[in-house]
């Protein structure tokens, strides 16, 4: 029986960068995968080229050596094919919340009446039904970061890259984030690619994670997490748990 291939593929990613100070290695040859509807995260150290990682996979930032493939395909320098959520939300202050999370379609010519319509079915889920009229300034960092995810959602693209979409919330608002976007994962079942820096963060998310290396990045772990799904917050503390902990951090040191 043929095998499906993953719904994203990394082969050999390479990327080196020429600074005035000389040769920077950045990414030395990364493999790794997420198959359909998986969830898999990416830790590593600070600037060891994570976020170069996923502008390469955007088709942003091309690569030295490498190949990015999409269902099998090689969509290397490509762009529009993955819905991208950067660390700061980028909601635009002069539109209303309704009109920032509809710009995806908005920007591709689509109807914006349905598009307002679909934005508005999905509000409750994600916690902003009764805000829709509201400007950014007027809302918390979470309602920021779920109205960002909601953008990124109504791209409509079946793998999304969030990167580090929690890292400036304080760590009660990230708790409740983390149960919401598994909410949010399980009804709508993309593929997600999870940056993060926070080991416990991607061990409760995660169906796998990567560790990745200090510059020049190299794959130093692939973990998988066979905790039950539903995740619940009570298996953060059990055995199961503390065990992957202590292997993701024993791979970082």
């Amino acid at each position: 029986m043929h095998k499906a291939a993953p719904k994203l593929q990394l082969c050999g990613i390479r990327k080196s960068y020429w600074e005035q100070w000389g040769h920077l290695a950045t990414l030395d040859g990364i493999d790794l995968y997420a198959n359909e509807g998986e969830f898999v995260s990416l830790v590593g150290p600070s600037g060891c080229g994570k976020s170069t990682l996923f502008n390469i996979i955007c088709g942003l930032v091309p690569t030295d050596e490498g190949t990015v493939l999409l269902d099998g395909q090689d969509v290397g320098g490509k762009i529009g094919l993955f819905g991208y959520m950067p660390q700061q939300d980028l909601l635009l202050p002069w539109r209303t919340l309704l009109d920032n999370v509809i710009l995806g379609p908005e920007i591709r010519g689509e109807d914006l009446t349905q598009a307002r319509r679909q934005a508005r079915e999905l509000l409750p889920l994600f916690g902003l039904e009764g805000f829709e009229r509201n400007y950014p300034a007027t809302l918390s960092g979470g309602m920021r970061q779920r109205a960002a995810l909601l953008r990124t959602f109504l791209g409509r693209r079946e793998v999304l890259l969030l990167d580090e979409p929690f890292g400036a919330l304080d760590a009660l608002t990230r708790r409740q984030m983390q149960s919401w976007l598994l909410q949010v994962w399980h009804r709508f079942r993309q593929t997600i690619l999870f940056v993060t820096h926070d080991v416990e963060e991607a061990i409760f998310l995660s169906d796998r994670v990567y560790v990745l290396s200090e510059r020049p990045a190299r794959v130093q772990l692939e973990l998988s997490v066979p905790l039950s799904r539903p995740r619940q917050r009570q298996q953060v503390t059990g055995p199961a748990f503390v065990e992957l902990k202590q292997q993701l951090l024993a791979a970082l040191l």
